[in-house]
């Protein structure tokens, strides 16, 4: 079973902070208080019981991000549930699970008899809490009003202007069993005015000396390119699976399990596998650790929603978002706003473009001499968001400076 059940001790309730920083929480480690309201152990971090909910929509990546969420907290000392109300995912994506964080599912009372809420509350991407927990989180306030749950509502990535403006601002709840209380809004982001992204401790340091394409034993202007495919159906695709099996250069292209592989089978022929100058590998489901893997090492990756194009960040190898398709177009904003801040150059905007279109665009083929500027982008854009504190640091302290 991939969920991993722990006690769920209560911790030490942390004081408040008295400085603050730009997003308007402090950086640094919480103060433990004693049960009696004195401060001890001040180089120690505090650790909270901490409870995330996520509904599966239609993609497994809410689950992705919540479970990388949920290990991150949990490697950092703290105890986390999680409720989700499909965590079949989970099995390919975190098959080890972790010893602090249980994988429960999502139902209309999630609270046994005599449980109470953690003392942070995660309701992750809009998901609505069951009301009779709502109403727990209000008995809670009740019990201990100096120090009640902190209820924070984590958004969707975008780089979109109003992610600033909209971080960190208070949500009050006017209806319903938790009616007074508030909630707080959480956006990642990629700014030092945003949440931030997810980036566990030690990652850098990792995938600095993990190997990747760079190590490459023969050049890049002789060897196959290394393309990952991790997207939906995007009207391009057909045209641009072709044209790799007649290109110039050769390519080997990974392709990622689910909707990926049957959007690429629609489009090729049967049992095609292998040609002049396209090698085609149909992956199996990867986990979490061998997706960031198979990232480090491609020449391009093509990715698909949020946490994805998060780990395709950290990587730093040039990259193809395919931004998930809204039926009212709100995704071709979000899209260019994400160009114009990560500074892409014109080639990398055009491409984009293309490929996320409603209908199929004619793309140009994929060189090392395209692909040059692309990786000193993706390289910049990578040591600019390494140097902002990742969204789990960031959490913890905003968490702090509310209770």
């Amino acid at each position: 079973m991939v969920a991993q059940h722990a006690q769920m001790n209560t911790q030490a309730s942390p004081g408040r902070s008295m400085s603050a920083d730009t997003n308007g929480y402090n950086l640094r480690m919480p103060t433990r208080r004693s049960s009696h309201g004195q401060p001890q152990n001040l180089d120690q971090p505090a650790t909270w019981r901490w409870d995330i909910f996520c509904r599966v929509i239609d993609n497994h990546g809410d689950l992705g991000v919540c479970w990388r969420l949920s290990a991150d907290l949990a490697a950092r000392g703290h105890q986390v549930r999680l409720w989700v109300d499909d965590a079949s995912a989970l099995a390919w994506m975190a098959p080890s699970g972790h010893p602090r964080v249980q994988v429960l599912p999502w139902h209309d009372h999630p609270l046994d008899a005599g449980d109470t809420p953690g003392d942070v509350v995660i309701e992750a991407f809009g998901c609505e809490l069951p009301p009779s927990y709502q109403a727990a989180l209000a008995d809670a306030t009740k019990v201990r009003p100096h120090h009640p749950p902190v209820w924070i509502n984590l958004e969707y990535l975008s780089a979109e202007t109003y992610v600033e403006r909209s971080h960190g601002l208070p949500s009050p709840v006017m209806a319903g069993p938790a009616k007074g209380l508030t909630k707080w809004f959480f956006y990642p982001g990629f700014t030092p005015r945003t949440g931030g992204l997810l980036r566990e401790p030690g990652m850098n340091a990792d995938w600095r000396n993990a190997p990747s394409a760079e190590h490459a034993t023969r050049p890049r202007s002789t060897r196959a390119l290394r393309i990952s495919l991790f997207c939906y159906e995007p009207p391009a695709l057909t045209a641009w699976l072709h044209g790799l099996s007649r290109a110039s250069h050769p390519s080997h292209l990974w392709v990622a399990a689910g909707r990926s592989q049957a959007a690429v089978r629609r489009s090729l022929p049967a049992g095609h596998r292998h040609g002049a100058s396209l090698n085609l590998r149909h992956l199996p489901y990867l986990t979490q650790a061998g997706y960031d893997r198979l990232l480090r090492h491609a020449d391009l990756n093509v990715v698909r929603g949020e946490d994805s194009l998060v780990r395709a960040l950290w990587a730093g190898r040039p990259l193809v978002w395919h931004i998930y398709p809204q039926d009212d177009g709100a995704h071709h904003a979000k899209l260019e706003a994400f160009l114009s801040l990560s500074q892409a150059p014109d080639s990398l905007k055009d491409y984009h473009r293309r490929w996320n279109d409603d209908q199929p665009q004619p793309l140009p083929e994929l060189t090392p001499q395209l692909l040059s500027p692309w990786r000193d982008w993706a390289k910049a854009l990578r040591q600019r968001l390494l140097a902002q504190p990742d969204l789990t640091t960031q959490l913890i302290a905003f968490v702090a400076g509310k209770r």
